[in-house]
C-alpha cells in the first residue's frame, strides 16, 4: 500500500481528499490554542477563563460525535463531512468577533461540533479500503489529519504577526481564526463535488434501525447506558467548572438547571437506545453468531481513545502556555515548540496503523502502545525551568508518539466491529476521546501541569493492563476482502460486511 500512497487515483484518491477534510477541522478546532494568551491579554481575562475556555473547545465534541455518528450512517460521509467543513465558517467568525468571555464561551461550544468531524473518515477510508490495510489506512487519515493541530499552532501565530499592520500593530488573531473557517467552508463544497461513499457497484450498508446504537445481547445493552452516562457526567463536569465564582458565566441555579437538562437527555437516550434494543432486552430475538459483536470491546477502545486522544487533546490545548511560562518565552516561540507535539502526527498515528497490521496481534499492540503512553507523561512530569529546551522537546515528542501512535492503533480496530454501525461505533469512541479530554483538562484547570502529567500516565498504564487481560483480537482482521454474511448482496458488493468481533458470550 505504501509504494502506491502517491497516487491519486481510485481509493488513494478518496483517501487524500477525506484525509485533507479531517486536516481542516482540525485547523480550526485547534486555532484558539496559539492565540490564547495574546487573547487573554486583549480581552482582560484570567488565567482560569483560559484553562476554561479550552475545556470548552472540547466539551460539545462529546455528543457531537455520537450524533454525528448515528447521522453518517444514515446520509453518508460525502454528504455529513462536507455540511461539517461548511459550519465551520460560524465558529471562525463567531470567535473572531467575539469582545469578552461569554462570547468566546458561546463560541468554542460551538467550535466542538466542528471537531466531530474525525469520525465520518473513519467510515469513508473503512468503505475503500479491505481489513488487511485497515490500519495504515486509518492511521494516514487519522495522522495526517491530525496534523492540522501543527499546522494551526505552526502557521496561525505567524499569519497573525504577518497581518499586524491590519489590526493597528498588534497581533492580528482575529484575521488568522477567521480565515481558517473560510478555507474550511470553500473546501466543503470541494469536498462534496469529489468523492463518492462508496467503490462503485459497492452498497452503502446503513443501519436497520435509527436511534441508537445496535446492541446484539441484553447485558450489552445495560453495559451501554453506563457508557453514555459517562459522557452525561463529563458535561455536567463542564456546567460546574462554569459555575464556579472566578468565571462569572453560570449562576448555581443555572447550573442545576443545565444538570436536569442533561438528565433529561440521558433518559432521552435510553429510551431511543431501548427502542432499538427492546427486543434483544426481552429475549424475544437472538444474533446469529455472524451477526454478533462484544460491546464490552467498544467500552475497551473507548478508554483507549481516552489515554491516546484525550490526553493528546489536553496537551495540545495547554502545552503553548506551559512552554511560554515554565521557560519564559514568548508565545510565537513557545506555540512553535509545542507544535512539536501534533507535528510527530504526520508519522506516529499512520505507524501505530502499520504496526497493528504487521505485528500480527493488534490486541497486544494496542497494549504495548498504552504501556509507552503512560511512560511518555510520567517522564514528563519531570520537566521543570531547569531542563535543557531541547530535552523538554525530546519527552514531549516521545509522549507524542505513543498517545497518538495508539488513536493509530485504536482505530485499526474500530472499523473490524460491525460495518453498518461503524459511524455510531467511531462516534461513541471518539467522544470518549473528547471525555478524556474534558477530565484532563479540568484537572489541569484545578491544579497544574505535573498533576496533568501524572494523572495521564498512571490512566494509560491501568488501560495497558486492561487490553492485556481483556482486549479480544478481531476474527479476520488481516483478511485481503472482507467475509461475506449477507448472501442477497454478494452480487452487489466486492468489499462486502467487516468482519466482526468474536461471538458475544454475554
Amino acid at each position: 500500500m505504501l509504494k502506491e500512497l502517491g497516487s491519486f487515483r481510485g481509493r488513494y484518491r478518496i483517501l487524500h481528499l477525506t484525509w485533507f477534510a479531517f486536516f481542516l477541522t482540525f485547523v480550526c478546532w485547534f486555532n484558539f490554542a496559539p492565540f490564547a494568551t495574546t487573547i487573554q491579554k486583549d480581552l482582560n481575562l484570567t488565567p482560569d477563563q483560559i484553562k476554561t475556555l479550552a475545556i470548552c473547545n472540547l466539551a460539545l465534541t462529546i455528543p457531537a460525535r455520537i450524533i454525528i455518528g448515528m447521522l453518517l450512517d444514515r446520509f453518508g460521509p460525502r454528504v455529513t463531512f462536507s455540511s461539517i467543513l461548511i459550519f465551520a465558517i460560524v465558529p471562525c467568525f463567531a470567535t473572531a468577533l467575539s469582545q469578552d468571555f461569554n462570547h468566546l464561551v458561546l463560541s468554542r461550544l460551538l467550535m466542538g461540533i466542528v471537531g466531530a468531524g474525525f469520525v465520518v473518515g473513519i467510515r469513508m477510508v473503512s468503505e475503500w479500503f479491505p481489513p488487511k490495510e485497515i490500519g495504515i489506512a486509518e492511521g494516514i487519515y487519522g495522522g495526517w489529519g491530525n496534523f492540522g493541530a501543527f499546522a494551526a499552532e505552526f502557521s496561525l501565530p505567524m499569519l497573525g504577526v504577518a497581518t499586524a499592520f491590519l489590526a493597528g500593530g498588534a497581533n492580528n488573531w482575529r484575521l488568522a481564526i477567521a480565515l481558517s473557517g473560510l478555507i474550511a467552508a470553500s473546501y466543503g463544497f470541494i469536498y462534496f463535488r469529489s468523492v463518492q461513499d462508496t467503490p462503485p457497484g459497492q452498497l452503502y450498508r446503513r443501519p436497520k434501525r435509527s436511534g441508537g446504537m445496535e446492541v446484539t445481547s441484553a447485558k450489552s445493552f445495560f453495559a451501554m447506558l453506563v457508557m453514555n452516562f459517562g459522557l452525561i457526567f463529563a458535561l455536567g463536569l463542564l456546567a460546574w467548572r462554569l459555575a464556579q465564582p472566578k468565571l462569572h458565566f453560570l449562576t448555581n441555579t443555572q447550573m442545576i438547571v443545565i444538570w436536569g437538562l442533561l438528565a433529561g437527555l440521558y433518559v432521552f437516550q435510553s429510551y431511543k437506545a431501548w427502542q432499538v434494543n427492546r427486543e434483544v432486552v426481552s429475549g424475544t430475538k437472538t444474533y446469529s453468531p455472524a451477526e454478533r459483536y462484544q460491546f464490552r470491546q467498544v467500552a475497551l477502545l473507548e478508554f483507549c481513545y481516552v489515554v491516546t486522544f484525550g490526553s493528546e487533546l489536553a496537551a495540545v490545548s495547554m502545552l503553548p502556555a506551559f512552554f511560554e511560562h515554565t521557560f519564559s518565552l514568548n508565545h510565537v516561540t513557545a506555540g512553535m515548540i509545542a507544535a512539536s507535539y501534533p507535528f510527530f502526527n504526520l508519522v506516529s498515528r499512520p505507524s501505530g496503523g502499520l504496526i497493528s497490521d504487521k505485528f500480527g496481534s493488534r490486541k497486544w499492540t494496542m497494549t504495548i502502545i498504552a504501556f509507552g503512553v503512560g511512560i511518555g507523561y510520567l517522564l514528563a512530569y519531570g520537566i521543570n525551568q531547569s531542563w535543557p529546551i531541547p530535552l523538554a522537546i525530546a519527552v514531549t515528542m516521545f509522549s507524542a508518539y505513543f498517545a497518538q501512535a495508539g488513536c493509530g492503533a485504536t482505530y485499526g480496530i474500530v472499523p473490524l466491529i460491525k460495518k453498518e454501525i461503524t459511524g455510531q461505533i467511531s462516534g461513541n469512541v471518539g467522544a470518549y476521546g473528547n471525555f478524556g479530554g474534558v477530565i484532563f483538562l479540568t484537572v489541569f484547570s484545578l491544579t497544574d501541569a505535573k498533576i496533568l502529567f501524572s494523572t495521564m500516565g498512571i490512566t494509560a498504564l491501568i488501560c495497558s493492563s486492561l487490553c492485556a487481560f481483556f482486549l479480544k483480537e478481531p476474527k479476520g482482521s488481516f483478511a485481503s476482502h472482507y467475509h461475506e454474511t449477507d448472501e442477497s448482496e454478494q452480487s452487489e458488493m466486492p468489499f462486502p460486511t467487516v468482519p466482526v468481533l468474536v461471538e458475544d458470550q454475554d
